[in-house]
């Protein structure tokens, strides 16, 4: 049928993703085995081409029976402080790929925990529960911090009385991070305790917080969006949202294979975006199989 079809050149790897990816392939070049604790991107067509060029992916359970000499690759989001420790156990040689912009997060986090823990204060995570940064966030502080998805999960929350500082997952949406202030602001004042005992960290990645409003011009532009994410995509979920609010036309998938014809009508145009961790080589598949329809 011959649709138009463009790929948002804003969307794809972000700078912390394609350090690791790079990082992987340069260790994956010497010919010995590499194994990323954790998958490295969540997004499985990457995965399997890394896999297929050596890539081990291996969960903690794993690490008591990786041969000693090892290399094991610690991904872009991250892992706490026993992680490290278990490793040096092992004499395994340790591959750090963890994003620049979560290391410095961590490295807030563990501070401002150390300003506030001896006046009894309290450090809350807006972020999704179990995620492999978030679990490195929190190892930072031993345990000691609250994970939160929503306003919901503050409800209630037992304040101590003392500082209260709130911090975000590096890729969690802005507008969520906004109502979560706004609300926990609220709840102290309703209990009586200073405002000013509120500490807000900005800890949102700048190039997530720019896509949102990039990827909503985008969807906008176009009268179909196939959205390519992996389903375990946290930032994925997130920018998909922001795509189907601007464009009820919106469809997400994980490869080719997934597409509809019945999405599609004719003169439509159609724009091809994607995550923080989606190769552009899967778009750019994605949009070759449009064209083709």
């Amino acid at each position: 049928m011959g649709y138009q079809v463009e790929i948002d050149k804003k969307s794809g790897f972000c700078s912390g993703v394609i350090r690791a990816i790079r990082c992987t392939e340069t260790a994956l070049g010497e010919n010995k085995p590499v194994y990323s604790l954790g998958a490295i991107v969540h997004n499985n067509e990457e995965l399997h081409r890394l896999e297929a060029k050596g890539l081990r992916v291996i969960n903690r359970g794993d690490l008591e029976h990786i041969p000693e000499g090892s290399t094991i690759l610690i991904r872009a989001h991250g892992e706490p402080p026993s992680t490290y420790a278990l490793m040096a156990e092992r004499k395994i040689r340790l591959l750090e790929c963890t994003c620049p912009v979560v290391l410095l997060l961590q490295k807030k986090i563990k501070k401002e925990h150390a300003r506030i823990k001896p006046q009894n204060g309290q450090i809350i995570i807006f972020g999704k529960q179990g995620h492999a940064e978030v679990d490195g966030l929190v190892g930072q502080v031993g345990g000691d911090a609250l994970v939160v998805e929503n306003e919901k999960d503050l409800e209630g929350l037992a304040f101590s009385g003392g500082p209260v500082s709130l911090f975000s997952q590096t890729t969690q949406n802005p507008e969520g991070y906004q109502k979560i202030r706004e609300y926990l602001a609220k709840l102290l004042e309703e209990k009586g305790i200073d405002p000013g005992m509120l500490k807000v960290f900005d800890t949102i990645c700048s190039q997530v917080d720019g896509r949102q409003a990039a990827l909503s011009r985008f969807a906008l532009s176009r009268s179909v969006i196939l959205f390519v994410a992996g389903k375990e995509s946290s930032n994925g979920k997130v920018l998909f949202r922001t795509c189907k609010e601007a464009n009820p036309r919106s469809h997400v998938i994980e490869n080719p294979g997934e597409i509809s014809p019945e999405w599609f009508r004719p003169g439509d145009t159609v724009g091809i975006c994607g995550a923080t961790s989606t190769p552009f080589w899967l778009m750019e598949q994605v949009a070759e199989k449009v064209r083709n329809l």
